[in-house]
This record gives structure tokens, sequence and C-alpha cells, in this order.
């Protein structure tokens, strides 16, 4: 028996619609926070990994293009790709670029750096954005964090898309930052939380 879709479900619609809302505004960029802080939110306070199994509208995506869609070679992700060697490195690397982000936006805060208006891909590549900045009432630092986080979640997105291509449709789970990081986050809660009782 087909089980009936839930609300959740169709949360792939906002993951869809904020890479769009991010090429016509970058300042929608800021809502990609709510794909950080609501992950480890859920680790902290249930200590599970509910928001990567039901809630996370990237990976339904991919499992949407890769499955129903079959763009996915459906194939083993490789051995390596699965190690924690490789996961937390990964992590690790992932937090460094996030923090050079940080940085230059507070460059530009401080007014020690001009806005750039560029988007930067796979951490490489900075590709010309500037029709999707129409100015704010806010200072330039907010418009320079919009496109250094709207770097960071596109660039996930290719990584994700190119491993759904090559592998699995989620093949991009089992390394994606945020996963490894609510991983180590329930593993702490529930080593701590045993140590009580």
């Amino acid at each position: 028996m087909k089980q009936s879709k839930k609300w959740y479900d169709y949360l792939w619609i906002f993951s869809l619609t904020y890479l769009i809302l991010g090429f016509f505004n970058i300042l929608f960029a800021w809502l990609g926070l709510l794909c950080f802080f609501i992950p480890l939110l859920i680790a902290v306070i249930k200590g599970n990994k509910a928001y990567c199994n039901k809630y996370c509208g990237r990976g339904q995506l991919f499992s949407l293009a890769g499955g129903r869609f079959g763009f996915s070679r459906n194939r083993d992700i490789p051995k390596w790709m699965k190690s924690k060697y490789f996961r937390y490195g990964f992590l690790i690397f992932f937090f460094v670029m996030f923090f050079l982000m940080l940085w230059n936006t507070w460059l530009v805060f401080a007014g020690s750096r001009e806005l750039s208006e560029t988007v930067t891909l796979l951490w490489t590549f900075k590709v010309p954005w500037h029709w999707a900045y129409h100015g704010t009432l806010f200072s330039a630092g907010t418009a320079q964090f919009a496109f250094g986080f709207y770097s960071v979640m596109l660039t996930s997105t290719i990584l994700g898309f190119l491993t759904m291509l090559l592998f699995k449709p989620r093949s991009w789970c089992v390394y994606c930052p945020m996963g490894t990081m609510t991983q180590l986050i329930c593993k702490a809660r529930n080593v701590t939380l045993s140590q009580k009782s």
C-alpha cells in the first residue's frame, strides 16, 4: 500500500526556490541559515538526525532528480568517501572555507574591503552575480555575507548533484558537513546522557 505524503516530503520545493530566489536577489541567501541552525537544534534537543532523514529539502531534491527522473547511475559510493577520515577532513575544510567567508564579510563591514558582487563556485571560480544585488537599506557587509553564503549553498548543491549523477541519488548525504556535524553532536549528547544515568 502506497504511503500518503507528509508535508515535509515537499521541502525540496523550498531548496529549489531558495536557489532560484538567490539568482534574482542575493539577499534571499540569508534564508539558508535555516538549513544550518535547524539541523543543529534538532541534534542538540532531540539527539537524532531527523533533519537529515525527514526534513532536508536538498536531499529530497537529489532523490527526486536521481530516483524518479533517473539522472543517477545508482552505483555505490566509493569506500574512501564513506570513511571517517574523508568525512571529518571535508568537514574541517568546509569550516575553514566558511570562516574565510565570514572574515571577508567582516572586512566589508569594517570598511576595509569593497563589496564583491560575485559568487564563488567550488571555492575557486568567481562568477559575476551583480544582477542579483539591487542595493539595500543595510550595510554592504549584509550583502557580502549573502554573496558568500549563497556561494557555499550553491557549491554544496553542485557537489551533491555531481555525486548524485555518479553514484546513488543521496550520495551527498554520506559526506555532507551538516550531516557529519549533527552525527557528532548526537554521539556526544548520547554519551553525556548515558554517563548521567
